[in-house]
């Protein structure tokens, strides 16, 4: 019986690799792969890389679990239109990653943004994010001040530069 239902949740556990512990290499991959999912602005696609009670900070705003992770995402992509993000990983420990970031966006009423902002981020065993503590600050700025370009709903190409090549 014991052995029989831990083969069956074994089936069941969802694992996003790569997994603990992270090499540099390892993390690096991972904040890219956040980087991507983030800018397909696809809450459903984006909200699986967290557990399923993953606990946020973001802003002032607490987010518990996946369903509300989708529902904020949702509401922030519905607000935040054209936007674009650029992760860069900032240091590393065996479950836990640093990034840096910022992202462009502008407003209903045409307004541009540059927002600039660090998050922590804790893993459990399966690779799944478990904590997201976020601090991000939004800086106006022109339309012809922006410096993310590439297509929407897709992945920044390997050829655009990032934060530290951009000069952020």
């Amino acid at each position: 019986g014991t052995q029989y239902h831990q083969s069956i949740r074994n089936m069941t556990t969802e694992v996003k690799p790569p997994v603990p512990p992270f090499t540099y290499e390892d993390a690096v991959k991972k904040v890219r792969m956040a980087e991507d999912a983030w800018n397909t602005r696809n809450p459903d696609k984006v909200k699986m890389a967290y557990t399923p009670d993953t606990k946020w900070r973001n802003r002032s705003v607490f987010v518990n679990g996946r369903n509300e992770v989708a529902e904020f995402l949702k509401d922030k992509w519905d607000r935040e239109l054209e936007y674009r993000l650029i992760k860069e990983i900032w240091a590393h420990s065996d479950d836990r990653i640093a990034v840096r970031f910022a992202y462009e966006y502008h407003t209903s009423e045409g307004k541009w943004f540059r927002a600039y902002g660090n998050e922590n981020w804790q893993f459990n065993e399966h690779g799944l994010m478990a904590h997201r503590h976020a601090s991000i600050n939004d800086v106006p700025i022109e339309e012809s001040e922006r410096k993310f370009y590439w297509p929407r709903d897709g992945a920044r190409p390997a050829d655009h530069p990032g934060l530290t090549e951009l000069g952020l």
